[in-house]
Formats: structure tokens, C-alpha cells, sequence
């Protein structure tokens, strides 16, 4: 079991870790698959502040919660949804502050178990969603202008120059407000953009600009832009900004070891994963007692399953693609481990 824990998590190969051939080797661990890795035990502690998100790969979202030191619980879903949130929510107690890149369906969910819960929006994910819409050169003068408040909101370190960032915001919504507001109306010759309804006789003319106009409406509206600040008890602050922390280790942790065991089929690349997570939690559970119980209370024997898919291509480079499954699927897994 050791051997094949170090292995899992390691970087060297199974003729380097036991000197034989892999062969070998996989014939001797084939049941340390079979291990269930149980999830972080709640304690109960209110946390001052959560982090959470969710990852793809191979048809499945992982999502995680972190409180700044330890993953604290983890959900298998397809996708994120207000029913998986949920999932994941309802076993934690509420926290302070949670951080979130505002996942699909995770406001409902928060609304549902986390009520009195404060929301701090990702600056690394508003910044994405912004140049998205308005690219890193926008042409028009309203563009450049929005995507230069949103470097000014990345170096907003205080109350006074959230106050200040808050002014120029509203200072751009009055100056721009007649221009986002123009038409286009549907005559022959005229492209109709993605989006826009057959039937709809006319359209807004800068809609990427008004989606961006929307997302800080929504994002004021919420009060979730500056809950760093607000919510922070110590000079620097020390609630966190962005789920950087989670997303540039704990996810990057956990592809960077699905590509090192490309190849691997959907359930063991799954139990490869609840490993790694396990050794990020506070109290990481023993591999040899886990074994050890599994040896004492074997599960029933199963009807034999169909050959199983591997886990992407046969061969992968260093970069993620679509081919190895880690964007999309649909559809509810409802599954709790």
C-alpha cells in the first residue's frame, strides 16, 4: 500500500519505486484502487473564511472548499449546479466570508445554507470576464476606459481608494450612458449577432460594453467587490481577494497528477484525486490504516463492469484540451464522495 501511495503521488515510475517490472507492480496493488478515501471530518469550527471552486476533467467538476490552509470538504458533480453546491455547502458550517469566482448556481446554493455568509467576488476572475468582453485593446474610447477601471479596481488596497475607484465607476456609467444605450435596428444588410432573437426588430449596439456595465451593477449591487475591506479585521487585510490560493495549487496539484498518469480510466484517475486532496487536509488520513481496514471489511463482490475508458488520448502534451475531458458534461451525478 505504501508503494503504491508513493507512487500515486510521487513522480517516479513503478519500476523505479520497487525496482521490478510494472507489470509487477500492478498486479500487487490492483486492490489499493479500491480504497475509499474518506472526506476531511467537520469539526463544526466556523471558519473566518472559505474559498471555493470548482475544476474539470475527464466529464467531471471537482468542486473544493479551502479555508486559506486546508481543504475542507471536496463534491464530485458533472457540473456546477445549485444542486451540487448545495451538496458541498450543507456540510460545512457557514463562514464568515466565502471567496468565489460566482460559479453557475452557487449564489442560489449560498442563499440556501450560507444565508448570513459575506461574498468576496475573485479580482482575478473579474478581470477575465472584462477582457472578454471588451479584449486587451478595445478599440472604442468606453472600452478603454472601463478596462483601465479594472486595473485601478486590481490595485485598490484600502477603503479610501475602494471609495475612490467606487467615484470614477459612477463617473464612467453618467459619461457613457447615452452611448450604451444606442440601437441598431434590423434592416437588410445588417449582421445580427450571436445572441440576438430571429424576431427582435432591434438590438443594443454595444452589447459586450453593457454586459460589463452589468457585471458591476451586480457586483456593487451585491456588496461582494470590496468585502476584503469591509469585513477585514487587521492592517493588511486579511481576507483574501481572489481564489488564486485554491486555483494556482490545489487545482493546478491536482492536473498537474492526472498528467503525470495520463492514461488512467475514469475511476482510478477519481481515487488518484481524493488522494492528493487528502493529503492537503489538516489531519490527512493514513494510507496503511485505511488499508488496513479495507483488508478487515472487504466489500461485497460487484457483477464484472465493462472495459473501462481511459482517461483522454493515449497521448497528451503538456497543455489541457477539450480531448482530455476537462471542461463539460451534462446533467446531475448526485454523487456525494
Amino acid at each position: 500500500m505504501l508503494a503504491f501511495h508513493s507512487w500515486l503521488l510521487g513522480k517516479d515510475s513503478q519500476r523505479e519505486i520497487t525496482g521490478g517490472t510494472g507489470r509487477t507492480f500492478r498486479a500487487k496493488t490492483d486492490w489499493c484502487w479500491q480504497i475509499d478515501v474518506p472526506q476531511p471530518s467537520i469539526t463544526g469550527e466556523i471558519y473566518r473564511q472559505v474559498a471555493v471552486d470548482g475544476t474539470y476533467f475527464h466529464h467531471w467538476c471537482l468542486l473544493i472548499a479551502f479555508n486559506s490552509k486546508h481543504v475542507i470538504a471536496w463534491q464530485w458533480c458533472d457540473r456546477e449546479s445549485k444542486a451540487s453546491w448545495s451538496a458541498l455547502l450543507s456540510r460545512i458550517p457557514a463562514p464568515d466570508v466565502v471567496v468565489t469566482d460566482g460559479g453557475t448556481g452557487l449564489r442560489a446554493a449560498l442563499d440556501d445554507h450560507w444565508k448570513r455568509t459575506h461574498i468576496q467576488r475573485c479580482y482575478f476572475h473579474i478581470f477575465q470576464t472584462v477582457t472578454r468582453h471588451t479584449t486587451r485593446r478595445p478599440r472604442l474610447q468606453a472600452g478603454q476606459e472601463i478596462l483601465a477601471l479594472t486595473h485601478d479596481l486590481m490595485r485598490v488596497h484600502d477603503l479610501d481608494s475602494a471609495a475612490t475607484w467606487m467615484g470614477d465607476y459612477a463617473t464612467w456609467e453618467t459619461h457613457w450612458s447615452s452611448f450604451l444605450k444606442e440601437r441598431t435596428w434590423n434592416r437588410p444588410g445588417i449582421d445580427r449577432p450571436q445572441g440576438v432573437k430571429a424576431n427582435q426588430t432591434w438590438w443594443y449596439k454595444h452589447q459586450e460594453l453593457r454586459r460589463v456595465q452589468g457585471l458591476y451593477r451586480r457586483l456593487i449591487a451585491d456588496k461582494s467587490l470590496f468585502t476584503w475591506l469591509t469585513q477585514s479585521h487587521h492592517t493588511p487585510p486579511e481576507i483574501a481577494r481572489t481564489t488564486s490560493p485554491l486555483e494556482g495549487g490545489i487545482n493546478a496539484g491536482i492536473k498537474d497528477l492526472l498528467r503525470r498518469h495520463r492514461g488512467m480510466t475514469t475511476d482510478h484517475a477519481r481515487r488518484a484525486v481524493e488522494w492528493h486532496l487528502n493529503t492537503l487536509t489538516e489531519f490527512p488520513k493514513d494510507p496503511w490504516e485505511l488499508a488496513k481496514h479495507h483488508l478487515a471489511n472487504p466489500a461485497p463482490e460487484a457483477s464484472p463492469k465493462p472495459k473501462a475508458t481511459p482517461l483522454g488520448p493515449e497521448t497528451y502534451g503538456t497543455g489541457l484540451t477539450a480531448e482530455e475531458g476537462l471542461w463539460t458534461r451534462k446533467g446531475w451525478a448526485g454523487r456525494s464522495h
